[in-house]
């Protein structure tokens, strides 16, 4: 069955924006990324660790306080 050229054309169109909003969300997330790996670097790893490695640290603190948090909580 063949699509209406108005169909066509607004297919076009999403796909162009959707495109757009892509290449945005992934410059602005690289950005963050970027940002969020030097914060880690300057302020928040040990000697010897990597960014890498004081992220893993940082959300295995992160969940052995919440798990903390709700077993006194209950």
């Amino acid at each position: 069955m063949a699509k209406s050229k108005l169909v066509q054309v607004n297919e076009k169109i999403a796909d162009a924006v959707v495109g757009g909003y892509k290449k945005i969300e992934n410059g602005v997330v690289g950005a963050y990324r970027k940002v969020e790996d030097g914060f880690v670097d300057k302020f928040l790893t040990h000697e010897g660790e990597n960014v890498e490695d004081t992220k893993k640290r940082i959300h295995e603190e992160q969940v052995q306080r919440e798990a903390s948090q709700n077993t006194v909580n209950h």
